[in-house]
């Protein structure tokens, strides 16, 4: 049996420190000193306040905290602020532009489709990036790529009829 040797107190693993990370978010650019381990979810609620995004599972199972990244949509629970160094990110505070909403927002008010509202943004936020992504023809499609996207109430049908009205997809499955 090997015997281990102590762990002298001058051989602990130091901490890494905070670093600076150069994020654009909703078309303003930020610093942030940031723990290489803080996920970009954190650092939008937790560093700059912008609590729209929502922490639901932390494990990337429910897409509350959906965000685009240079147009794409993620979930920013799992990725480390460090790793968007200079991209740039849009949250659900920055879909309206000029006191007007983004388009997919008016038709979720329109709809109905927000229910309690918990995981509004990560769908707002999902489907903006879906419709740029011009993958959708059918229903199907909508259901399909919105499917990371978890709601809670139930507002499944509301939601795909707010997509519908934006991208004009009238097929019903």
């Amino acid at each position: 049996m090997e015997t281990l040797a102590p762990i002298s107190i001058d051989r602990a693993p130091s901490v890494p420190t905070p670093q600076p990370v150069r994020l654009t978010i909703n078309g303003t650019e930020h610093t942030l000193m940031l723990a290489p381990w803080t996920s970009l979810l954190d650092a939008l609620r937790e560093h700059l306040h912008l609590t729209g995004t929502k922490k639901g599972c932390d494990h990337g199972q429910c897409g509350a905290c959906t965000v685009l990244v240079d147009g794409v949509r993620i979930n920013s629970c799992l990725t480390l602020a460090v790793m968007k160094e200079g991209a740039s990110i849009t949250t659900i505070e920055g879909l309206a532009e000029n006191g007007e909403l983004h388009p997919v927002q008016q038709a979720f008010i329109d709809h109905d489709a927000y229910q309690c509202g918990y995981c509004t943004p990560g769908q707002i936020c999902s489907a903006v990036g879906m419709i740029s992504e011009g993958k959708v023809r059918t229903t199907a499609d909508i259901r399909e790529l919105m499917s990371g996207n978890i709601c809670r109430c139930g507002a499944y049908t509301n939601i795909v009829d707010a997509i519908q009205e934006v991208m004009h997809v009238t097929e019903k499955p």
